[in-house]
């Protein structure tokens, strides 16, 4: 071989770089193209409102005049602003109803589904299911029209010589009324959740545990239940998120009355912005909001390392 036969051969690689480089260039613009109305919409539709609302959270604006700053007064407000505290609690009542119900309700519809042939497990999973993907303002209409006071249910009570109560005018009713009606309409997705864990299980510890003598009781709570508490995990994690933003049952069914007894933290928030044009100081509980949320959720992730158990 020549040494100009020899040069040229290894020129030939380097051409073959040039061209696979080249390829991957178009490729990642492919790749721009494909992801650049998610990450356009992504930047215009959340980073930037985040950033907008920090900025108004520190501000006295209306949303259309020039915004004033105020520093952190609205902050400062917050801890005089009786119905601040007043939603504050509402919410926190409302969370600690809501998760109970949906978490054990879920669980038992779960271990009642769990083991049924195919088809009665398909029909079981969907009844459940569909009130989660059904509109939120449909179901409070219908739950509207049932406990009204001379609705569905009250009439049922009244067959059985028991007046019922005016469900969604009476202040010692209502967050009950919502409490139960949001523990429905929320149960089939983590009822969904826990059977995927029911079904992950191994029946050869519940074999065993039954040849040692163990009750169906205590097979499910020395087996099933620890095996199943990263899905618990993430229920109540997931729970607490969600309740601890409730908006459309109240929107739909009480309009946070009667007097303030619904009245809950989103609620409230909604009215500061879009009722009473402060959005500084709905900006401001916003933030709140985050926060508690980030602590509570940041606890919550300390503390599952004393009673969660993944295999």
């Amino acid at each position: 071989m020549s040494v100009t036969t020899a040069f040229k051969a290894r020129l030939r690689p380097t051409g073959t770089n040039s061209g696979r480089t080249r390829k991957r260039s178009r490729s990642g613009l492919v790749g721009w193209v494909f992801i650049g109305p998610l990450m356009l919409g992504i930047v215009a539709f959340q980073l930037i409102p985040v950033i907008v609302s920090i900025i108004a959270s520190f501000t006295n604006w209306d949303g259309i005049t020039d915004p004033q700053f105020l520093g952190v007064d609205n902050y400062a407000d917050l801890g005089q602003d009786e119905l601040f505290w007043t939603t504050l609690r509402n919410t926190l009542l409302f969370t600690l109803g809501v998760i109970p119900l949906t978490t054990v309700g879920a669980l038992l519809l779960a271990l009642l589904c769990h083991g049924k042939s195919r088809v009665s497990n398909v029909v079981f999973r969907t009844a459940y299911f569909t009130p989660y993907v059904t509109s939120i303002v449909a179901i409070g209409l219908v739950w509207g029209k049932l406990l009204a006071p001379e609705g569905f249910l009250n009439s049922a009570l009244a067959l059985v010589g028991i007046d019922g109560p005016a469900w969604f005018t009476d202040s010692n009713w209502a967050l009950i009324a919502v409490i139960v009606i949001s523990a429905w309409q929320g149960i089939g997705y983590p009822m969904i959740i826990l059977l995927g864990g029911l079904d992950g299980i191994d029946e050869s510890l519940h074999e065993a545990a039954k040849v040692d003598g163990a009750t169906a009781v205590r097979r499910f709570f020395s087996v099933t239940l620890p095996l199943l508490t990263p899905q618990i995990f993430f229920v109540l994690v997931t729970q607490f998120i969600t309740s601890f933003q409730v908006f459309a049952l109240i929107f739909v069914l009480t309009k946070g009355g009667p007097g303030q007894a619904t009245n809950v933290y989103i609620y409230y928030l909604y009215q500061n912005a879009f009722t009473f044009g402060n959005l500084g100081y709905a900006s401001a509980m916003a933030w709140i909001l985050f926060i508690i949320i980030a602590a509570v959720t940041f606890l919550q992730l300390q503390l599952q390392k004393r009673w969660v158990f993944y295999n």
